[in-house]
Order: C-alpha cells, then sequence, then structure tokens
C-alpha cells in the first residue's frame, strides 16, 4: 500500500471516530466490565481508653479488649484507695487469689500486710492503691515481651489516671514491663516513670512470694521499703 492510500485509509478511519489502537483478537466491547475486587477491611481501630479513672477500673474488670482477656477468665481489678498516694502494682493475680478475692493472697499476702504495717506511718491494704498489670492470670503465670508491652501502656494510662506520689513495682514482670530491667538492675534507686499524665516517681523492689521462698532477701526487701518511706514523706 503506498503512503497516499495509507494517509488517505487513516483519514477515512479518523473521520470515522476511531481513534484507539485495538488488539487483532476479537472483543465483545459491549460485554459489562467485570467488577473490581472488594476492598479486604483492615483492622478496627482500637478504641480509646476511657479517660477517668471510674470508668477505666470498670473497662479493666469487664472489658472485652483487654489483654489477655478471655469471656470465662476470672478476673482481680485494683482495690484501696486511689487518693492514698501510693500505688503499688503486681503483675497479676497469684493461683489463690481469685479464690481469696483479693491480690496478694495467702502467706505472702500476710507477709505484705506486715511490710506495709512496719512503715512509717503504718500502712495497710486500705490506705494504698494496689493494682494488677492484668487482672487475668496466663496459664504459665508469666508475660511475654509482647503481653508485656501491651499491658505497660494500660499501667502508665491507669497510673496517670491515679496520678499518686510514688509507685511501688513488685517483681521482674513490672520492672521489665515499666523500667525496663529487672528487679535486680532496677531497685536501690528511684526512676521516673513516663506517663501521659507526666513522669511519676517509681521503685522497683522483690515480690512477697519470692521473699516467702528466700527469707534471705527481706534484708533488701526492706532497704527498698525504707526508700520509699523517704520518698513518700520527702
Amino acid at each position: 500500500m503506498s503512503s497516499s492510500r495509507a494517509a488517505s485509509a487513516l483519514s477515512w478511519w479518523s473521520d470515522a471516530g476511531v481513534d484507539t489502537l485495538v488488539d487483532e483478537a476479537p472483543r465483545n466491547w459491549l460485554a459489562p466490565k467485570a467488577a473490581e475486587p472488594a476492598a479486604v477491611p483492615g483492622p478496627p481501630p482500637a478504641p480509646a481508653l476511657p479517660d477517668d479513672l471510674e470508668g477505666f477500673r470498670a473497662w479493666f474488670v469487664d472489658g472485652a479488649r483487654l489483654p489477655l482477656g478471655a469471656p470465662a477468665a476470672p478476673r482481680l481489678g485494683p482495690a484501696g484507695d486511689p487518693a492514698a498516694g501510693l500505688m503499688v502494682l503486681v503483675d497479676m493475680p497469684g493461683p489463690q487469689d481469685v479464690a481469696a478475692g483479693h491480690l496478694i493472697s495467702g502467706a505472702p499476702g500476710a507477709l505484705f500486710e506486715r511490710m506495709l504495717a512496719a512503715m512509717t506511718p503504718p500502712l495497710g491494704r486500705e490506705t494504698i492503691y494496689l493494682a494488677p498489670l492484668s487482672p487475668v492470670r496466663t496459664p504459665t503465670g508469666r508475660l511475654d515481651a509482647a503481653q508485656e508491652k501491651q499491658l505497660a501502656e494500660l499501667a502508665r494510662h491507669h497510673i496517670a489516671l491515679v496520678k499518686p506520689k510514688a509507685v511501688l513495682l513488685f517483681g521482674d514482670a513490672c520492672a521489665k514491663a515499666l523500667l525496663g530491667g529487672a528487679v535486680a538492675a532496677s531497685r536501690g534507686r528511684w526512676h521516673d516513670l513516663s506517663t501521659p499524665a507526666g513522669p511519676v516517681k517509681a521503685l522497683a523492689t522483690i515480690r512477697p512470694e519470692k521473699l516467702e521462698q528466700r527469707p534471705s532477701l527481706k534484708k533488701i526487701a526492706w532497704e527498698d521499703l525504707q526508700m520509699l518511706m523517704e520518698g513518700l514523706t520527702a
């Protein structure tokens, strides 16, 4: 085909309104377009935590989206006086705590109460605010790194709502979650614990269960309590 005839043919197609290249294979231009694949919805955003202490405590004990939570799992929430000035944190309920109805029960609980009573001024369960990182006990009684991270976020929010003068952290799980190291590396000095409401003084010490198993550690725990008393009265 000569160039003039080719140009003439192209001109005709242009006049006819054909201005798009098509495939050599036949195509049904009248067929409906294939439906676009449906977008896969992402996970819903996590609901905001209650910003008042009463609402948070209710959510903490009954909320369905709590880390480690399960519909049938028994829970133990905070107890004591939120205005006391001293907040004490444990990792989770002990094996006998749910039956007893309170955190740190049995022989460790009796030791804990003697520790509080030995302070100046003497304290009791009703004159502190005692709370767990998790109100649910894990099957192993331990927390992994991911669980510690989740529960630390809740604990910082909890502490920010309580606004205590000081926080006493019992045991390695609490110390690692909130201070970044076990009790052996964290005790003996005050830490500024970051919370949404600003820093709060925190002290780590040995949990009563371990003191029951190893009485020789009581001297070290008493040194921590003396430091706590000084911090509360400063």
